[in-house]
């Protein structure tokens, strides 16, 4: 259980103008609450087979992001895909990269990807990444035939499917 603990040092008077104590306090009714999510909170779901699962963090619907930590259990390959707005990525174990780079992302590493290019991501070995999609994902085949796009709402859906299909609780502070 948590417990707050009343710090022992006296509070001193704030330093803020009455304006921008007025402007903070319009967070108490129009603000997002600051969240965490403890590692337990958040479950694996399947994406592509089930060797491509993902753990959703946060689905932040007023601004198209989704959150998430992309698990490739074994080498593998998500398909050739492109980005409308920028991706952020940070490696936490194992391997990828782009098959149309010449880079391989590892542990610690962190990728910036821009919006408009198709690329196709290759697991080396199994890997776990965070990654920061916001907008949408289009999914192409080898003919450039767009197959798929899928943004916030669709890894929502996705998510949301997955527990009521198996009678678990949606935990709703991921959605924001």
């Amino acid at each position: 259980m948590d417990r707050v603990v009343e710090s022992e040092t006296p509070k001193l008077e704030s330093l803020l103008s009455t304006e921008e104590r007025r402007i903070i306090s319009r967070h108490d009714v129009y603000g997002i609450r600051d969240q965490y999510v403890s590692a337990d909170e958040s479950l694996y779901h399947p994406f592509v087979g089930d060797d491509l699962l993902l753990k959703p963090l946060r689905f932040d619907l007023r601004n198209s992001l989704y959150v998430c930590i992309l698990w490739a259990k074994h080498p593998g390959v998500l398909g050739r895909h492109r980005h409308r707005s920028p991706v952020t990525a940070y490696t936490l174990e194992g391997a990828w990269r782009y098959a149309e780079y010449d880079w391989i992302a590892r542990p610690g590493d962190f990728v910036q990807e821009n919006p408009g290019v198709i690329h196709t991501l290759i697991a080396e070995q199994g890997m776990k990444t965070l990654f920061f999609v916001n907008g949408s994902l289009e999914f192409y085949d080898e003919r450039d035939a767009l197959q798929n796009t899928m943004d916030v709402f669709s890894f929502l859906d996705m998510y949301l499917c997955h527990c009521e299909a198996r009678g678990l609780a949606i935990n709703e502070r991921l959605i924001f």
